[in-house]
């Protein structure tokens, strides 16, 4: 770890103006980004007694290498500079709000062809809407209850591409409970329009739908269409339970969004009823760590900035009233910001009395069962991780924690496509935007020693690149960092062939490398002609253990694609005239190679730009018929034809 002083700016060096300022690592990368009315008083108080701050706030002054700053023109500008630079750089010591993912949403994929209903969970996705949250019972209730009324395509991709391609829909098609777009019974406009009209539904506009049923109604019975009128009847009745479940708890004309934390020195739990004419549309909880000795003011206005940062979601959502519990530091900056996002005002207040408050005082209660939920989940984990952390710092005789692990392995089959997969584990979890894949070729695949040697060359060598390049063009998905950890998938050879590729680009002694060797789970060092056991109960063997295999896994995933696109492309590569345009315009009609391979050469000419002799060719070389060479006159060099 840094000290502190060793990267201090003079106080006299530091602005009095507000900014923005960013702390970064040794290797630049940036690891919190903070925003202040005064610099100088905010980044003097990390300097000025380090002992005092809180533990998180202390470990990131001392990982810290660097501090700069930038400043700005007014509070309101470093608002929004502050919310930029995190969304860009993601620094691991600010304040991430994570969803709970609690409890199951209804979703409605806006964003595909022919929008689907399901229930969802998890990350929330581009363009898909949702509603909710409910409880797992109650939301397959309310879909099959909407799905008579609003009979959207609910079937997943698979099930709707063989609904496509036998002509034959699936069993809610048949039920009436799907309006069936797969096989044409309605168009894509038309389909499209009900899925709007179930997510306006479920939006709040139910009396709408429902007067309008009512009306249909009536009309059928006076035609004495009585059939037509009890089916309607039904479908209002359907509509009037899901619409009651959501219970008026204001005034019609009130959307607001209602939030309230809950918070220990730790962490925070934050929960939010999103009201909309005057009853709760939905529900959402975060966690947060929190990593300053933060105030229930700053943890709100930083709440605010990432609920409504991105505007691509915020745009449509955001409410007239903005209720909180306390009002931020930056509550007029705040309140200009969002004005703008919404395009019309919005007031942010702290409600005194009244409905609003008793509302407020219930999202509490949410928010105070929420933090007892996740303490009593993610207590044994966070324990377990440091542990596992710890044990492998002391059994490796590793200077610091490997908060960064990096693990590889070689997969292949008789030496035919070698491939190579790296997974990274930061603080204990698995970080997958930062995986990488590897195709090996030539001199390097001829054995698992030479592949692992030629894989951390490139791996490292990249790292160097980068290295040498000015902090702020370093690009985070060109490996950028360094692992405190390398973990190989093997034994003493594959240890010494990564150690050997380190060694040649002059970084052996920075990086720690170690295999895990599957038969007796035994941890080789490079230093050692007999491995390291560690005891089986072991925390730290069940963490190697876990980054092992999931390396192992990404890199048989990855040689099963290579394999299986090869196998493809040997058989149509060689029909001469069959480009790789229509190679996939051939797949794509088809659906795979073995459907391909049992088609009739009239049924291979239904693909546009397939002809009867290009069909022949196909169908001849997938069935291992070996097509007669053009004959040859060569006295003219014309081709007879046969």
């Amino acid at each position: 770890m840094a000290d502190p002083a060793s990267y201090r700016p003079r106080t006299g060096e530091i602005p009095t103006d507000p900014g923005v300022y960013r702390f970064r690592d040794p290797h630049g990368r940036v690891i919190y980004v903070g925003k202040a009315k005064n610099l100088r008083q905010r980044l003097t108080s990390y300097f000025a007694r380090p002992a005092t701050l809180l533990p998180k706030t202390y470990a990131m002054v001392h990982t810290a290498a660097s501090v700069e700053w930038t400043v700005v023109g007014s509070e309101l500008e470093a608002l929004q500079l502050e919310y930029t630079w995190i969304k860009e750089f993601r620094p691991r010591y600010n304040l991430a709000f994570r969803d709970d993912k609690t409890y199951p949403y209804l979703a409605v994929t806006m964003g595909e062809k022919y929008p689907r209903v399901m229930v969802m969970r998890g990350e929330r996705r581009k363009g898909t809407r949702y509603f909710g949250p409910y409880t797992a019972g109650a939301i397959r209730e309310t879909m099959d209850t909407l799905l008579r009324v609003f009979p959207v395509r609910s079937c997943s991709a698979g099930v709707f591409r063989r609904a496509e391609q036998s002509g034959r829909p699936c069993l809610l098609g048949y039920i009436d409970k799907c309006s069936a777009p797969c096989v044409g019974r309605i168009s894509e406009e038309d389909h499209r329009a009900l899925a709007d009209d179930f997510c306006a539904f479920m939006g709040g506009e139910a009396k709408r739908f429902i007067t309008q049923l009512e009306r249909k109604m009536a009309d059928a019975v006076s035609d004495l269409d009585y059939e037509n009128a009890a089916r309607l009847r039904d479908d209002i009745v359907a509509m009037r339970k899901v619409f009651e479940r959501n219970a008026v708890v204001l005034s019609e004309e009130t959307d607001a969004d209602v939030f309230a934390v809950e918070e220990d020195e730790l962490e925070a739990a934050v929960q939010v009823f999103h009201v909309r004419g005057g009853r709760i549309r939905g529900q959402r909880g975060w966690i947060v760590e929190k990593v300053e000795d933060t105030t229930p003011e700053a943890l709100v206005g930083h709440l605010l900035q990432q609920v409504y940062g991105d505007q691509e979601e915020t745009n449509g959502r955001l409410p007239r009233e903005v209720l909180v519990p306390v009002l931020p530091e930056d509550a007029d900056e705040l309140g200009i910001w969002l004005t703008g996002l919404r395009g019309a005002r919005v007031e942010l207040r702290v409600p005194q009395r009244g409905d609003k408050a008793a509302l407020l005082k219930t999202v509490h209660e949410n928010a105070v069962q929420a933090l007892r939920l996740h303490k009593s989940r993610r207590a044994g984990d966070i324990t377990t991780r440091s542990l596992a952390l710890q044990e492998l710092q002391d059994a490796l005789e590793l200077p610091e924690p490997p908060l960064r692990i990096e693990s590889f392995d070689i997969s292949h089959v008789q030496g035919t496509n070698v491939v190579a997969s790296m997974v990274v584990v930061e603080d204990g979890l698995t970080k997958k935007s930062e995986y990488r894949k590897f195709t090996i070729t030539g001199e390097a695949a001829r054995d698992d020693t030479a592949a692992m040697h030629d894989v951390l060359t490139r791996r490292f060598r990249n790292y160097l690149a980068e290295r040498e390049r000015p902090v702020e063009e370093r690009d985070s998905g060109k490996f950028a960092y360094p692992p405190n950890l390398v973990v190989v998938d093997g034994g003493q050879p594959q240890v010494t062939a990564a150690v050997r590729a380190l060694a040649e680009l002059g970084i052996g002694d920075e990086v720690r490398v170690v295999g895990l060797a599957k038969r007796l789970e035994e941890v080789w060092l490079p230093e050692g002609d007999f491995p390291v056991i560690l005891p089986r109960a072991s925390q730290g063997l069940y963490l190697l253990q876990r980054i092992r295999d999931e390396a192992h896994r990404f890199a048989i995933t990855f040689h099963r694609q290579r394999r299986a696109k090869s196998m493809t492309a040997s058989l149509l590569d060689e029909v001469p005239g069959l480009g790789p345009a229509r190679q996939k315009a051939v797949l794509a009609h088809f659906g795979s190679l073995k459907r391909l391979r049992a088609a009739s050469v009239t049924e291979i000419t239904d693909v546009n730009g397939v002809g009867p002799s290009l069909a022949a060719a196909i169908h001849a070389r997938l069935h291992g018929v070996e097509q007669p060479a053009p004959a040859v006159n060569y006295a003219t060099g014309e081709i007879v034809e046969s």
